[in-house]
């Protein structure tokens, strides 16, 4: 595959969002910017913060919209355009019902399970040939709960492992701007097993 050259975090802009479940996506690429030593400054023509970071031979771009969810998919487009990036080397980091909080699972293409954010980026780009980070926060166990549920903070105990969710994502980031995403997925799934296992849970 060809290397990661954007990493966009999903999220809503402002204060009042800034720590609710929803905005998983912008913690990521906050940490790796702060990691990497990156600054993202607010650029008006692409509708978010952005920010340029290099491991080794590989540059990357890192993107925060501040479109709102429902809108993400102007603001990637925008900068994917800009800079002539493709579909497939996107990655997008999203909050993930559908896991438990702190599991984070990497993977290419797909539907958008009725995250709005997905399904502008889809709607935009034309395709869903993009690469996601899903990060697990957790579902209510009831649909009719979810709106209020991802815009809510997390509890202690889910905050702590979200976080620790996120340094494993971390650490693969690496190989996902390399190209390796087969040795990507491998790490951070093989990661995510042992993690279920010191729980004594089941890997979800």
């Amino acid at each position: 595959m060809a290397g990661i050259r954007l990493v966009v975090g999903l999220g809503n802009p402002g204060a009042e969002y800034e720590d609710t479940r929803h905005n998983a996506g912008f913690w990521l690429v906050d940490r790796l910017a702060a990691q990497q030593g990156a600054s993202l400054r607010l650029e008006s023509k692409f509708q978010g913060f952005l920010g340029r970071m290099r491991l080794g031979e590989q540059e990357c771009w890192l993107l925060k919209p501040t479109t709102f969810m429902n809108l993400s998919g102007r603001s990637v487009l925008a900068v994917a355009n800009f800079y002539r990036i493709l579909p497939d080397e996107i990655l997008a980091v999203h909050d993930e019902l559908d896991l438990p909080a702190g599991a984070v699972k990497l993977k290419r293409a797909g539907g958008h399970a009725g995250h709005n954010g997905l399904r502008d980026m889809i709607a935009h780009l034309g395709v869903p040939d993009f690469w996601r980070l899903r990060v697990g926060i957790g579902h209510p166990g009831d649909r009719a709960k979810v709106k209020d549920f991802v815009l809510h903070r997390p509890t202690k105990d889910e905050q702590i492992a979200i976080d620790l969710g996120l340094d494993r994502a971390l650490t693969v980031v690496p190989k996902l701007l390399a190209g390796q995403a087969e040795a990507a997925m491998l790490a951070l799934h093989t990661a995510e097993g042992r993690k279920a296992e010191a729980l004594g849970k089941p890997d979800g």
